[in-house]
């Protein structure tokens, strides 16, 4: 005879089913979707709009997407008062944190290289060349 879940807890300690509801809730608690943690903080979507610098209803297509950049995610992260952090986990070693992911990197640009010798090209088109 097959039992279902509702069954076998039923079937255990008054104790033991108290310890797994609060289990369950634990894990529940720390698997949350980007869209829930505004709602867990009690903003609105005006505050991680202005720190994207984007309008509200942005921020209401974000917390619809499930596929985002780390940049994006990060900024919504901090928006709602939070820091986000990637936790790598392998089967043989202790969770390791990356860093730098998802950081806005400022970057100059590389300084063009002057030409030595021939003018420039620019002003004749080859004709071996298509034109892009």
């Amino acid at each position: 005879m097959t039992l279902s879940l509702e069954e076998v807890l039923q079937s255990l300690p008054e104790e033991w089913r108290g310890r797994i509801e609060q289990r369950t809730s634990e894990l529940i608690a720390e698997e949350l979707h980007h869209r829930d943690l505004r709602r867990l903080r009690k903003l609105t979507q005006t505050r991680p709009s202005r720190k994207l610098k984007i309008q509200p209803e942005g921020i209401s297509r974000i917390e619809k997407r499930t596929d985002l950049y780390l940049c994006t995610l990060r900024s919504y992260v901090e928006g709602v008062g939070g820091k986000l952090s990637l936790v790598v986990e392998f089967a043989d070693r202790p969770p390791v944190i990356l860093a730098g992911l998802g950081e806005s990197a400022t970057r100059k640009p590389a300084p063009k290289k002057a030409r030595s010798g021939a003018k420039s090209r620019s002003k004749f088109k080859s004709k071996s060349r298509p034109a892009v």
